[in-house]
């Protein structure tokens, strides 16, 4: 019973992760500062959270706890931030499928740091991604676009808050994660909205306040199914399973903003997911 409720969680996230995506392209692509839309977001979803405080075992709560959830927090507002201003500057239906290469980012920092190289399976995986990718980008000079580079930051950061995420989980309870996710990114965004903007925060317009409020939705469910899923699942597996959304993202971006080559994209999106499930699964 427990595989198909992470199997429901993981749809679920899916979807949610690329609906967020789409309001928070929205936003920006109609003049919303992303590292404003970024912090109202946080700050919507720790507004959701404040009932959870009631459910909430604050035994667990001591100085490793804190420093994973700080961590989890600064990563997660670090990354969601360079996600938005991704998606206000470039194409949905290509900045989804450009989180497949976590799994290449992984095994890289894996030969630097762990000095562990990668078997036949990795450098195959390695190779379909990069196959994959010449019909998402078209040519290599692509990846020197500022979107392709922030969304790179983007996954590098969302790939070191998911190891924080599973000790703070480990620590404590999925609850305490998605409140201190909520909270602390709300923190951290504050911070980085003040250093990173000159605009002034004011109110939204009605319109939109309705996408904001969808977008946190969306936001809280994805974080939320995250942490679940990684309580009961592996890391790199969960991962894997997550590149699912890449699929999602391309039919909407051609869907909703008339982005181009849609079988192309999804040709090199199926590509691309078989060398990352490749790498994650088969390829340490």
């Amino acid at each position: 019973m427990q595989v198909l409720y992470n199997f429901i969680a993981i749809f679920i996230r899916v979807a949610a992760n690329s609906l967020s995506n789409v309001f928070q392209k929205k936003l920006a692509f109609e003049g919303e500062n992303p590292v404003i839309v970024n912090f109202i977001n946080y700050l919507l979803l720790s507004l959701l959270s404040v009932p959870l405080l009631f459910f909430v075992d604050y035994s667990a709560v001591n100085l490793k706890f804190l420093l994973y959830a700080l961590a989890g927090g600064l990563t997660g507002a670090v990354c969601n931030c360079f996600m938005v201003m991704a998606l206000e500057k470039g194409e949905l239906s290509v900045l989804g499928p450009i989180n497949s290469y976590k799994a290449v980012i992984g095994l890289i920092f894996g030969m630097l740091i762990l000095h562990e190289m990668p078997n036949m399976y990795g450098i195959l995986g390695i190779a379909l991604i990069i196959s994959g990718s010449y019909f998402i980008l078209e040519s290599p000079k692509a990846l020197m676009k500022k979107d392709i580079q922030y969304r790179i930051y983007a996954l590098i950061f969302s790939a070191i808050e998911a190891v924080f995420i599973k000790k703070v989980i480990i620590l404590s309870s999925i609850t305490a994660s998605f409140i201190t996710s909520s909270f602390l990114g709300a923190i951290f965004s504050f911070i980085i909205m003040n250093i990173f903007s000159s605009s002034k925060l004011k109110l939204p317009v009605k319109r939109h306040l309705i996408m904001y409020v969808l977008t946190a939705l969306c936001f809280g469910l994805m974080t939320f199914t995250t942490a679940y899923v990684f309580k009961y699942m592996n890391v790199g597996y969960a991962l894997s399973l997550f590149q699912l959304s890449i699929i999602i993202n391309v039919i909407l971006g051609y869907k909703l903003f008339n982005e181009k080559n849609l079988l192309k994209k999804l040709f090199g999106s199926l590509i691309i997911l078989i060398g990352s499930a490749t790498i994650l699964i088969f390829g340490h």
